[in-house]
């Protein structure tokens, strides 16, 4: 077994696609079909408080353009809708819906479910010594779906 850093990689980013994929395909026979990873990141930026698509663009590290792309699929989807500001009515604010947050509340309860598959697997001192390991290597507020680091960089307001 190698011990490389290119393996380590491939090895996190197996465990993601692995749960990834696997809460897609149990949302979608759910009844939530087509939901991907970056549907989940947007709407927890949104709710984090990138309210207009400039904003969720940076916190994603995506253009504006690529943004209003998200954000139209996910108001087709109903998973977000478009209000005017109450402050400037020019400016439109995303709010997630409640399709939204019902599909975030599913995905949170899969992925539940999924982790406890892989405790059932290598046991529960082993997953939370994975966990630990990980968390102190990236930090705590990553991998934390209440805070908004967990995958959603501060930025300057200029960048």
């Amino acid at each position: 077994m190698s011990r490389s850093g290119a393996n380590l990689a491939l090895l996190l980013l197996g465990g993601f696609r692995d749960l990834a994929d696997r809460a897609t395909a149990e949302l979608a026979a759910r009844g939530y079909e087509d939901v991907r990873p970056a549907h989940d990141f947007a709407l927890t930026a949104i709710l984090a408080g990138a309210d207009n698509v400039s904003e969720l663009g940076r916190r994603l590290f995506i253009t504006k353009q690529s943004a209003a792309k998200v954000v139209a699929v996910l108001e087709e989807r109903g998973f977000v809708s478009r209000e005017p500001d109450p402050v400037d009515r020019r400016r439109m604010r995303l709010i997630v819906t409640e399709r939204g947050l019902a599909m975030r509340s599913e995905g949170q309860r899969i992925f539940d479910d999924l982790r406890e598959q892989w405790e059932e697997q290598v046991g529960a001192d082993t997953l939370n010594t994975v966990e630990d390991a990980l968390r102190r290597l990236l930090g705590d507020h990553v991998g934390r779906l209440d805070s908004p680091g967990w995958l959603i960089r501060d930025l300057p307001a200029d960048s």
